[in-house]
């Protein structure tokens, strides 16, 4: 298959990772601004208040992205700064903080992907249920209503939602991810409404904006059985499903698929008419996210999914979070899903790893990441080179950045930060990644 269209090299960020500014310009707290402030919640007792402080820096961060010749920006939107309070309208100050953000990044010739849901559901509606509760669905589509009327005039590419499965089994079934909630009742129920929200905000985009690209992005994990053992054949297959396939196909076909892990059936409990027809939306594009892969065997001491992942050998490469460095997995990946007719494009919106980065001198060492994301990209390259309709790659992250449960010790970015001072030092892999960019501009090596 032949691609024509330029293929985009970038990195990516989210809202509550970077910005800080917790109450500036009207703001109000999100689900993750709550959770953040809870005893033993997160490591070191740490928060996102300032973090990066990305919101009265923008300016100065886009200048990094030209020196990294960033040819595009992966972003996510504030929704408690859109609409603050339940009942109190659209809050002006906040669309015009990413109004400014767009035209900086336009004027700097970076092309602006904006990602609507990237976990920081308003507080205020996380007390009224959250995402278990279908009242949501609307509200959500409310605010991409909003967004799609101030940005996408100039906006071409939209992200409806981050990672489903991530933030709704860690936030909804294990309770160790914001809003802390748990139990099989709060994780199939809000799914199902995530799902819903997903599909019904798809079409409201792209009925306003015919011209713009509606996409959305999954996380992804390359599974492989422990032994040809059926038994652990199937528990890959069940790993697989839940990681790689069931929120994707529900989006793509209209229906829950089961068939190897009859336990999701229960989500079907939450089906009311015409909610598979609402589901389905033939998105433009899929955004892959995807850093390490999983090896798996069947155990029956776990319940319901019934596998157990082994252990990583002492000998792999593996970051400071314990993922293995596994680069063949996101070309397996992207063959896989380039198996799917109704995938038009791919774009892997986030691949990173992190390490011990320390800052001596002013620089930052950081060979390690450069080896990976050599490997990776390679990877993507081979991938499109066989046909894989792959459009684009984004490291995660473009700056160092407040990484969730595990707060700031794991460091993701080309550009290092530090914290107390809030000085940006350019990595070395971030210069190694403006001279790959540079010289696969015009796509070389994919001829």
């Amino acid at each position: 298959m032949e691609i024509k269209e330029p293929f985009l090299w970038g990195a990516a960020t989210s809202a509550y990772q970077i910005e800080g500014a917790r109450f500036a310009g009207g703001k109000t707290d999100s689900i993750w601004d709550t959770f953040a402030h809870r005893r033993r919640k997160i490591k070191n007792g740490e928060n996102a208040d300032i973090t990066c402080e990305h919101y009265r820096r923008y300016a100065e961060d886009i200048r990094l992205m030209q020196k990294l010749n960033l040819m595009a920006y992966r972003f996510s939107i504030s929704w408690p700064r859109i609409f603050p309070t339940k009942k109190g309208g659209i809050n002006a100050k906040g669309l015009d903080h990413y109004d400014r953000l767009v035209d900086a990044l336009l004027n700097a010739g970076i092309r602006p992907f904006v990602t609507l849901y990237h976990w920081d559901l308003p507080q205020y509606l996380e007390d009224k249920g959250g995402w278990t509760q279908r009242d949501t669905i609307q509200y959500f589509c409310e605010y991409a209503n909003a967004c799609a009327n101030r940005l996408g005039d100039r906006v071409k590419n939209f992200i409806v939602f981050n990672e489903p499965m991530i933030f709704l089994t860690l936030g909804y079934l294990l309770g160790i991810h914001a809003p802390g909630r748990y139990g099989f009742k709060n994780f199939f129920r809000a799914s199902h409404n995530v799902l819903l929200a997903q599909g019904e905000a798809a079409r409201l985009l792209k009925a306003k904006l015919p011209n713009a690209e509606i996409g959305t992005t999954i996380s992804a994990t390359a599974a492989y059985p422990a032994t040809e053992n059926i038994k652990d054949i199937n528990a890959a297959k069940r790993f697989d499903l839940l990681y790689n396939t069931f929120y994707l196909e529900a989006a793509l076909y209209g229906k829950y698929t089961t068939d190897n892990f009859p336990f999701l059936k229960k989500i079907e409990k939450y089906i009311i008419e015409e909610d598979m027809d609402k589901m389905q939306f033939d998105f433009d594009f899929w955004g892959i996210n995807t850093y390490t892969r999983k090896i798996v065997y069947a155990s029956k001491i776990v319940p319901y999914a019934k596998w157990r992942e082994k252990k990583t050998p002492k000998e792999n490469q593996k970051t400071i979070l314990g993922w293995e460095v596994y680069p063949e997995g996101i070309y397996d990946l992207l063959k896989k899903y380039a198996t799917y007719d109704k995938i038009k494009k791919i774009y892997i919106t986030e691949n990173g790893a992190a390490f011990e980065d320390q800052l001596v001198a002013g620089r930052v060492v950081d060979t390690q990441r450069i080896e990976y994301l050599r490997a990776y990209t390679a990877q993507v390259i081979k991938a499109r080179n066989e046909g894989a309709p792959i459009y684009g790659y984004f490291v995660w992250s473009l700056l160092d950045n407040f990484e969730w449960a595990e707060g700031f010790k794991p460091r993701f970015g080309l550009v290092y930060v530090d914290y107390p001072s809030g000085r940006r030092y350019i990595k070395d892999s971030g210069y190694w990644y403006r001279d790959f960019i540079q010289k696969n501009k015009i796509a070389p090596d994919f001829i």
